[in-house]
C-alpha cells in the first residue's frame, strides 16, 4: 500500500499512471488530496490525515479512457506510538 503523505516525483512510465478520486471518508479531508496520479497496478491507497491514515481500495468499473478510477474509502488507522 502506498503512503501519499509525501509528494513523490513520477519516475515511472508516464503509461503506467493512471489519474484516480478517492470517494468517501472524512468530510474534512482536503480536495487537493483527493485527486491524484498513481501506479496502474495500485489497488490500494492509504493518506495521512489527522494522526491516522485514510485508507481507499479501487472500485470494481472498468478503467474507460480520460475518466479517473475510483477508489472508495474503506476504513481509518490510527498511526502507532
Amino acid at each position: 500500500m502506498k503512503d501519499f503523505s509525501q509528494a513523490e516525483p513520477v519516475a515511472r512510465d508516464a503509461a503506467g499512471i493512471i489519474d484516480v478520486v478517492l470517494e468517501g471518508g472524512p468530510a474534512d479531508l482536503p480536495a487537493d488530496l483527493r485527486s491524484r496520479r498513481v501506479a496502474r497496478a495500485e489497488e490500494k491507497i492509504k493518506v495521512r490525515h489527522y494522526g491516522g491514515y485514510e485508507h481507499f481500495e479501487r472500485g470494481g468499473a472498468p478503467e474507460a479512457a480520460n475518466v479517473p478510477v475510483v477508489f472508495r474509502w474503506t476504513g481509518r488507522t490510527r498511526i502507532a506510538e
